[in-house]
This record gives structure tokens, C-alpha cells and sequence, in this order.
């Protein structure tokens, strides 16, 4: 079979490669260039590339060293204006509203099952691959979608919005394996480029940058009032709602408050509308902890939950497993009631659900709530 594997330039996508190569496919590389890095430049005063950035051409490098090491054709492929249309504006969108979005699940859904496959397709290849740690299961006529073996590394939660059909075009050769073993084949192999290479982190187009003066060059600064939500009292200025996160407690600039004993500050709510901060000290119980929540944009790989279902569900990438029970509002809404409170659960982040290792799919948090009362 013809394949076509996102090489990314990590190790992760190189043995995935060289696992289909092995098992007596033929395998050609496609490199994607999602971001352009001189929009990082021209916004932060920088007229020449900087790798530390967002690294691309580095990585374009290492992918073609590795592709060479290995016998295999690379392409390169730009998927600037799709990734920005249906990835970048979302992500703005979605912080312009004071909610924290995941442009790694779009960009999967839009980019890497959409776009690379249709330009796999145009260059004559059946199917993709991809480096992600996730099995994808096929029983008779149906596909299931189960966490890899490296739990710790299981990227499911990432695959929780693109389609049964893009599943189904997709290989993901590392389901079975752990991360120090796909190491230990690449040194074996002396993929000199790759072997040791750290892991990438956060998100492509913002590096190692401060993401609050990245974000800054497309949300400008709003400044607004920090508000104690007990007591209503302005306590100082905040930059712009867009900029915290629920929980945050560090950068706020709020001191100690005289003749009151100090207990720390942090974020419970946004509210965007009106450019409002609220903070609270001491216990965390009833500011952070929601007992449900409304998941919107619901996508499933399998059919429809069954109301009053016991699952399982993970609202952030490698949280632990979390009980709850689901009860279907539309098409794609679904109310979600937790076992107990839980904490920080955050409008705008990925709920994806999960009955034991097989992976259901999963929607966006819309609206959070704690004993019948509106969280955000």
C-alpha cells in the first residue's frame, strides 16, 4: 500500500515511518508548514529568522535527514492560509471571548486529517500516517479509535474532532509502542537528527515565547478592574481578561490588602463582556470546583451516547480519568455530570469521553456550573 506520513522532523513520526517502510509498504514523507515565521518576526521587532520562534526550517532539516537516512521521498507541503483560517482565527475567536481554546485539536481535525490527506490523495497515496500515540481498531466494517499502550504519551484527547472517515485513512504505527522504545529503534538505526530530540511542547506558531506578548500583536491590551468576587471590591488592573487562566495565581499584582491576613489570590472567573477580573483567597471549593457541564461541537466516532451512560472524561490532555454520566441536549450538545466536583473545569478546553481504553469521541466545554448556578 501507498502511504504518506506527516514527518514532522521529531522522532516520534520517524520511526512511524520506518515501521511502514519495514512492514513492506511503500512510504513517502510529507513535511507540513502550518505557520509562517515571519509573522513572529515582523510583530516582535525581529527582521531576521529566529529559530527559537517557532523552528520550522530546523525541523524541516532534521525531517530530510531523516527521510534520506531512511530511502524515502519527502515533500513539503504549505498549509499556511488553511491553518489560519480554520485553526489561528478560532483560536483568536475563542480568547477573545475569555475562553481557552485548543488549536492542536483543530489543527488535527483541519490540517493533518483534512488537508495532508487530500494532497496525499492527489500525489497517489491510499492512506495516511501519522506519529501520534493512539490505536486505531478495525472489527469487520467497523473503526474504534483505543489509547496506545504508552499512557503517559496517549494523544487521543487530541484526535477527539476529526471524523470516522479521516480515522478510518489513518495509520498511527506507535500505538503499540512506548516511548523509550521508539528511542532506543531510532538510535539503532542512528537517526542522528531525531534520536534525542526534546519533545515539542505548547503551541508551534508561538515557541518560547511569552504567550501573553504574543498574544498581545492580535488582542490588544484591554485594560479593566481586578475584582474580589466576595466582597465586589476593585483590588487593581488587569491587561486584558483574554491574558489569565481560572486558577492562575501568579502575575496578578495584587498585594496584601492592611489589616486583613494574606491568603493568596487567584483567578475564578472572566467575564469578557465587560472586561472584569474576578479573583477569591483561601479555599479553592467553591470558586474552582464545577459539579457539570454543557459540551458543545459533540463529535463521535461510534453513534450517538445513550442517556444516563457512565463514562469517563478527560477535560485537559493528560489529566487523569475523570467519572461522569451523560445525558444528550441536540445533536451535538450534551449535558455532563460529574461524580464529584471537579476542579477548573474551563470553557473553551476539549471533553472527550472514554468507555475504559476505547476512546467515544468528545465536544468543547461551553458552560460550567456548580449546585444549579452559572459558572462562567
Amino acid at each position: 500500500m501507498k502511504i504518506m506520513v506527516g514527518l514532522s522532523g521529531g522522532v516520534d513520526s520517524a520511526i512511524a515511518a520506518y515501521l511502514l517502510k519495514k512492514d513492506g509498504h511503500e512510504v513517502i514523507c510529507g513535511f507540513m508548514r502550518n505557520w509562517d515565521s515571519d509573522l513572529n518576526n515582523d510583530f516582535l521587532g525581529n527582521p531576521t529568522l529566529d529559530d527559537d520562534i517557532c523552528p520550522q526550517e530546523k525541523d524541516y532539516r532534521d525531517a530530510k535527514k531523516v527521510a534520506d537516512k531512511l530511502g524515502l521521498p519527502l515533500l513539503r507541503i504549505d498549509f499556511i492560509k488553511e491553518y489560519w483560517d480554520n485553526v489561528f482565527k478560532y483560536f483568536l475567536d475563542e480568547y477573545e471571548k475569555g475562553r481557552t481554546p485548543n488549536p492542536d485539536i483543530f489543527c488535527n481535525k483541519y490540517i493533518k486529517f483534512d488537508s495532508f490527506l487530500k494532497f496525499a490523495k492527489d500525489n497517489g497515496c491510499e492512506k495516511i500516517a501519522m506519529g501520534h500515540y493512539a490505536k486505531r481498531v478495525d472489527v469487520g466494517d467497523k473503526t474504534f479509535l483505543y489509547k496506545a499502550k504508552d499512557k503517559n504519551k496517549d494523544q487521543t484527547y487530541f484526535l477527539s474532532q476529526i471524523s470516522l472517515e479521516q480515522l478510518k485513512s489513518c495509520y498511527f504505527p506507535l500505538g503499540d509502542y512506548l516511548k523509550e522504545e521508539v528511542r532506543e529503534i531510532a538510535h539503532k538505526l542512528d537517526l542522528e537528527s531525531v534520536e534525542d530530540k526534546k519533545d515539542s511542547t505548547g503551541i508551534c506558531f508561538i515557541g518560547e515565547r511569552n504567550f501573553k506578548e504574543f498574544l498581545k500583536n492580535y488582542l490588544p491590551a484591554k485594560k479593566g478592574d481586578i475584582v474580589d468576587i466576595e466582597t465586589g471590591r476593585v483590588l487593581g488592573s488587569h491587561d486584558g481578561v483574554m491574558y489569565y487562566t481560572l486558577g492562575q495565581r501568579k502575575g496578578l499584582g495584587i498585594g496584601g490588602i492592611k489589616n486583613e491576613v494574606a491568603k493568596g489570590w487567584f483567578v475564578c472567573k472572566k467575564d469578557a463582556k465587560n472586561n472584569i477580573l474576578y479573583v477569591a483567597s483561601g479555599s479553592e471549593d467553591v470558586h474552582l470546583f464545577s459539579d457539570s457541564c454543557y459540551v458543545n461541537k459533540v463529535n463521535l466516532f461510534n453513534g450517538k451516547i445513550k442517556d444516563g451512560t457512565h463514562l469517563f472524561a478527560k477535560f485537559r490532555y493528560r489529566q487523569k480519568d475523570l467519572g461522569v454520566t451523560i445525558f444528550n441536549e441536540s445533536e451535538d450538545i450534551v449535558k455532563v455530570i460529574f461524580d464529584e466536583p471537579y476542579k477548573a473545569i474551563t470553557p473553551g478546553q476539549a471533553a472527550v469521553f472514554y468507555d475504559g481504553e476505547l476512546c467515544l469521541g468528545g465536544g468543547i466545554i461551553d458552560k460550567v456550573y456548580y449546585k444549579g448556578k452559572l459558572k462562567n
